[in-house]
C-alpha cells in the first residue's frame, strides 16, 4: 500500500490546496469517531548549482518545486497505516486503500462513505 513518492504525479498549488480541503473534511468525519489521522502534503525541492555563473551578474543557485496530491493516513490501534485516502485521477472521488489491497473509489460528494468503508474495516479506533 505505501507506494514510492516518485510515482506520485505532480500537480499545481491550487488543485494540491483543493485536494487537501477534500480530505479534511474525511479527517474531521474520522475524527469525531475517534480515528488516528495525519494528512500528509508533499513537496519535491531541487538545487541545482550552477558552476559556470558568474556572481553577482547571475544567481549561482537555481530551484525548483512541486507539489504532489496529499494523502490522509488512516493510523490502527498499533501505531501502523490501516488505510490510505487519496484524491483520484479527477478530482471528482476519493480513492480509500485499506492494508491488505483492497481499493475502492468513492465520489467526492459522499464523504461518510469514506468513513463507512474505514469503520467496516474493523481494527479502528
Amino acid at each position: 500500500m505505501d507506494r514510492s513518492r516518485a510515482s506520485l504525479p505532480a500537480v499545481d498549488a491550487v488543485t494540491a490546496e483543493n485536494q487537501d480541503k477534500a480530505l479534511a473534511v474525511v479527517q474531521r468525519l474520522l475524527q469525531e469517531r475517534g480515528v488516528r489521522t495525519r494528512r500528509h502534503n508533499m513537496i519535491s525541492l531541487g538545487l541545482f548549482a550552477d558552476r559556470a555563473a558568474q556572481w553577482p551578474d547571475q544567481p549561482p543557485v537555481t530551484w525548483s518545486m512541486e507539489r504532489h496530491p496529499p494523502e490522509l493516513a488512516v493510523i490502527g490501534s498499533e501505531g501502523c497505516r490501516d488505510a490510505t485516502v487519496r484524491m483520484g485521477a479527477c478530482a471528482g472521488c476519493y480513492v480509500v486503500a485499506v492494508r491488505g489491497g483492497d481499493t475502492e473509489t468513492v465520489r467526492c460528494d459522499e464523504p461518510e462513505r469514506v468513513l463507512d468503508l474505514i469503520l467496516a474495516m474493523g481494527g479502528t479506533p
